[in-house]
C-alpha cells in the first residue's frame, strides 16, 4: 500500500494549477506552459503567452523547440478533458519536467488570469466560484 504522503507528494510533482502557474510566471521562472488543444479551440483564446502544440505533435516538435530543461506546464480545456494528460504523457515519454494544470483553460480564465487571442490581451472578471475577486495588477 502506497504512503498518503508519497501519493501527494507525487501528486504536486505531476500537477499544478493555474494560481500557481501565474506566480510561476510573474517570478520568471524557466518554465513554458503549452496549450494542447486544437487550432480552433487555440483561436478562440489561450493562457497569455501559451505556445500551442497539439498532443499529437509534441514527439515530433517539442525536440525542436523546447530546451530539455525547461519546466513544462501542459493544459487543455478544463476538468473534463483529458487531453492536457495525453500531452504530459508525451513531454515525459521525452524526458521533460512536466506537469499538467489541473482545470484547464476554465479554470484560467474563470480566475480572471491573462488570455489572449487575435484581439490582443484580455482578463475576463473573476468568477467568485473559483477565485478570489480583488483589485490586483495581473500580469
Amino acid at each position: 500500500m502506497i504512503d498518503r504522503t508519497d501519493f501527494y507528494e507525487a501528486k504536486l510533482t505531476y500537477e499544478t494549477d493555474s494560481s500557481d502557474v501565474h506566480a510561476a510566471i510573474k517570478a520568471g521562472e524557466n518554465l513554458v506552459v503549452i496549450d494542447v488543444r486544437s487550432d480552433e479551440a487555440w483561436a478562440q483564446g489561450r493562457v497569455a503567452g501559451a505556445v500551442h502544440m497539439h498532443y499529437s505533435e509534441i514527439a515530433s516538435r517539442a525536440p525542436r523547440e523546447i530546451p530539455a530543461d525547461t519546466d513544462v506546464v501542459v493544459y487543455c480545456w478544463s476538468p473534463g478533458c483529458n487531453a492536457g494528460a495525453k500531452g504530459a504523457l508525451e513531454f515525459a515519454r521525452l524526458g521533460y519536467r512536466v506537469r499538467e494544470m489541473i482545470g484547464g483553460f476554465e479554470y484560467w480564465v474563470r480566475e480572471g488570469y491573462a488570455v489572449e487571442d487575435a484581439d490582443g490581451v484580455h482578463h475576463r472578471p473573476v468568477d467568485p466560484l473559483t477565485g478570489i475577486a480583488r483589485i490586483r495588477t495581473r500580469a
